[in-house]
């Protein structure tokens, strides 16, 4: 039944052998900065691609500061404390979404709260949240947002950018707005899109990427907190052990994180981020193509929504039943294309399952029936 989508991948990708979901590529001055790097034995968490890296990034995405850290999850928790989430808080994010999404939350003493994802964009509601709100939450008399039953602070908003594909910021800005509620953009799969000509990540109080090795782009492992030029300053303070500058002594004002990006790291990342726009479009036209393919079938291919670019991080189709879902899988993955189910719900893993949550019924819709396709940048 999909011997057609086996065939096309293969011709895309020009191989007989394995094709993984999505392989880094090094094309560019990767081994150049690397080397450069241990050259100059900072290897660690000072150095002179850890700054380049972070001035880069704000001038790719319009961000006023940029600061690196050792992965996407510590730019999430972090993002999450600086917007003040305490222990005892609730933020409400989405079901749908991968595990380090909750697992930020829960590093702060936090919890989630579930509420429904829009099936276009695959990410968070506005409308879903703010139902959920108004059958939950009320304002206090100093204007804080808590839940009627115990009076927990709702503290903080998370939506994540599913695939690349940019959630309604406009609607989950408005009830963020009307709830006095921070909104903290997790955009570890979107570097490359854009809002509204704007980058994502860019138009919360906070916003987060990541590098891992399965990105867009890739530090090996990295991630990055998008913010304002206080909260950054906040941000690279506590990522860097809250020390101090002193020429010699070691003071410590407050508890602080070892999550600094090394340097090593930020080497290949500068690197990578020169060829970013080029990844971008070869993701596009790849992403055409499926399209163009899926025409007509009963797949459902998964498009970018309205006034956004996308930047095609994962392809992905909807089938129409689970059982068609399990059938793509299993056809692809024994033939050497490697594809993927969406994750499980989060309030499904054992961590979560308590959580509180509104009706998920698209994100239950989804989970039964997207699946990812390989979506590499094609090598030229």
């Amino acid at each position: 039944m999909f011997e057609a989508l086996i065939k096309f991948v293969r011709e895309h990708y020009r191989s007989s052998d394995f094709i993984p979901l999505h392989a880094p590529i090094f094309a560019g001055r990767e081994r150049q900065y690397v080397v450069d790097t241990i050259d100059s034995t900072f290897v660690s968490s000072v150095g002179a691609y850890v700054d380049r890296f972070e001035r880069n990034m704000v001038a790719y995405t319009g961000s006023p500061r940029a600061v690196a850290t050792m992965n996407g999850t510590a730019a999430l928790h972090i993002a999450l404390k600086l917007a003040g989430v305490q222990q005892g808080d609730l933020v409400i994010t989405q079901p749908l979404t991968f595990v380090a999404t909750c697992n930020a939350i829960a590093y702060c003493g936090a919890e989630p709260v579930f509420t429904d994802v829009d099936c276009q964009t695959l990410g968070l509601s506005p409308r879903a949240m703010d139902e959920w709100l108004h059958s939950h939450a009320q304002m206090d008399e100093d204007g804080v947002c808590r839940t009627r039953a115990d009076k927990l602070v709702i503290r903080a908003c998370l939506p994540m950018h599913t695939f690349g594909h940019p959630a309604d910021l406009d609607g989950l800005v408005e009830v963020c707005a009307r709830w006095n509620i921070a909104l903290v953009e997790d955009a570890a799969e979107s570097l490359g899109s854009l809002y509204k000509g704007r980058h994502t990540g860019t138009i919360g109080l906070l916003g987060t990427l990541s590098f891992n090795g399965n990105k867009i782009i890739t530090t090996g492992g990295g991630g990055m907190v998008l913010t304002n030029e206080t909260l950054g300053t906040r941000a690279k303070h506590i990522t860097t052990t809250a020390k101090q500058p002193h020429p010699y002594e070691y003071v410590h004002d407050e508890i602080g994180y070892n999550y600094r990006l090394p340097n090593l790291n930020a080497a290949l990342g500068c690197a990578q981020l020169e060829q970013l726009e080029a990844f971008v479009a070869n993701k596009r036209e790849l992403a055409a193509q499926y399209a163009a393919h899926f025409s007509g079938s009963d797949l459902q291919f998964v498009t970018e929504p309205e006034a956004c670019r996308s930047n095609y991080w994962l392809n992905a189709v909807v089938c129409d039943s689970r059982e068609q879902r399990d059938h793509l899988l299993k056809s692809t993955n024994d033939a050497g294309v490697m594809t993927r189910p969406i994750w499980a719900l989060m309030n499904r893993l054992p961590a979560y399952a308590h959580c509180r949550h509104g009706p998920l019924t698209q994100a239950e819709w989804l989970e039964a029936r997207v699946v990812n396709l390989p979506s590499s940048v094609l090598p030229q």
